[in-house]
């Protein structure tokens, strides 16, 4: 390994919004950021839905908090600490476009520019608020190495770490409020923390997740985040389930592609049968005609 490499500081800012008060949740959003810019974050992640809070009344409450992203006073003052802190930071924010609404994040490198993903996989009441993504899964230069956003929900698809990856991310930051699953073992680890390091293990890539905690309108939020490295073993957190805090970890994102080989015969996108990956009913089929030519063929 060189000196000449991928490397980064990423953070992952774990905060708590208040809904509805989005000078309040920008200006601590602000507050996180200069700290971890401090503690020698490049690239720093904050939670879905970090501008207005998450438990929205109404449609019509989530659409008055939203914003236009090529307008938006949020997205100013985020591009404002990217340039003065030399960072690039992920972000989630409640966006409007036109009539519609969407669970969107933002990329914001110091030079500025924006590039804007939009939740695939909604999540409960979110249906009835937002519109499903429709930008696929954009994946964006930092550095020399290329980064991939999801939000939350998008993480229980393994569909999201693998496009991810067979488009060439080394890196897949994950704005997320994480909610307690059923039947969850009080003393487990939390199901989302799994599904990230599964992730991550699977495809070679990175996972960087940053949630938020607090109770808002009844509803508990489970803190946790964590970064994770391309073997998928957690290198920051899990964070505390509910203390706001900054986990930072220094990545070389150069091994998400120099892993992807497991040893000198396997590697985890080349080995794929896609010859076997049709729909799940023609792949039963298919499945079951084998089996029965076998049992003929040993009577």
């Amino acid at each position: 390994m060189t000196d000449i490499e991928s490397r980064i500081c990423v953070a992952c800012i774990q905060m708590e919004p208040m809904i509805g008060d989005k000078e309040h949740n920008l200006t601590r959003s602000l507050e996180l950021i200069s700290s971890a810019a401090e503690s020698g974050a490049d690239l720093i992640v904050l939670p879905e839905l970090c501008n207005t809070g998450y438990v929205f009344k109404t449609r019509e409450e989530a659409f008055d908090l939203a914003e236009e992203i090529s307008d938006s006073h949020t997205v100013r003052a985020w591009a404002a600490a990217a340039s003065a802190h030399d960072v690039t930071i992920v972000a989630g924010i409640a966006e409007r476009k036109g009539n519609l609404l969407y669970n969107s994040a933002v990329l914001i490198d110091p030079s500025g520019n924006v590039g804007t993903y939009r939740k695939n996989h909604l999540w409960g009441a979110e249906a009835t608020f937002f519109e499903p993504g429709n930008l696929g899964m954009p994946l964006f230069r930092v550095g020399s190495g290329l980064v991939a956003v999801a939000i939350c929900y998008d993480i229980w698809f393994p569909e999201t770490f693998r496009l991810a990856a067979l488009q060439g991310a080394d890196l897949l930051c994950v704005p997320t409020n994480w909610v307690p699953m059923p039947s969850q073992p009080e003393a487990s680890i939390v199901m989302a923390n799994i599904l990230a390091m599964g992730g991550a293990h699977s495809n070679s890539m990175f996972v960087a997740c940053a949630d938020r905690i607090g109770l808002e309108r009844g509803q508990h939020f489970l803190g946790h985040s964590l970064i994770v490295s391309q073997a998928g073993w957690p290198v920051a957190g899990p964070a505390s389930a509910d203390r706001e805090e900054i986990i930072l970890a220094t990545i070389n994102m150069d091994d998400a592609r120099r892993y992807r080989s497991l040893n000198e015969f396997n590697h985890l996108l080349r080995d794929r049968r896609t010859d076997l990956y049709g729909s799940p009913v023609s792949g039963k089929q298919t499945i079951a005609v084998s089996v029965v030519a076998d049992v003929r063929e040993s009577q």
